[in-house]
């Protein structure tokens, strides 16, 4: 298994443009909600913890929480902080517009962050890195964390 360092110079290599690093600055956290989101929606509720349910969005935020502790903690810790903030929101929508609103807002989200990260990386004149390996999927909201620790001054 790559480490860290490797999937994000990896990664990188096709997010060199200034609006292509832009726009997945943008767009990356928005995919990475709009999935939690979809997931959140699934009717399928085994309680709630902090008055976040215990479901399909829940239960595959704890997945990928797993998936990123097992590349870097410090990654994995960023994204912990996010999907709860995701999941939070999921039920924050789920209440203004129920099971359809989660639904829809997530599913016009998606694609049109979608469209604009094609369009980024047109831009780029470079494919996606997850058409060389579906695991950059993953690697992108890894990046995005790792870009914002060092905004912050925590790399």
């Amino acid at each position: 298994m790559k480490d860290i360092d490797q999937w994000l110079l990896e990664y990188g290599e096709s997010h060199q443009n200034p609006t292509n690093k832009l726009i997945h600055w943008f767009c990356v956290p928005i995919i990475y909600f709009t999935i939690i989101g979809l997931l959140y929606s699934i009717p399928v509720e085994w309680g709630t913890v902090a008055n976040i349910k215990i479901n399909i969005g829940s239960i595959i935020a704890l997945l990928i929480f797993v998936y990123y502790i097992l590349l870097s903690f410090k990654v994995a810790v960023g994204m912990l902080i996010f999907s709860a903030i995701c999941l939070a929101l999921s039920e924050y929508i789920y209440m203004l517009g129920g099971t359809m609103g989660l639904v829809i807002t997530s599913a016009v989200l998606f694609v049109i962050a979608w469209i604009f990260q094609f369009v980024g990386h047109n831009i780029e004149g470079k494919k996606p890195s997850f058409l060389k390996d579906i695991q950059y999927l993953m690697i992108g909201p890894a990046w995005v964390i790792t870009k914002l620790y060092r905004t912050i001054g925590l790399d």
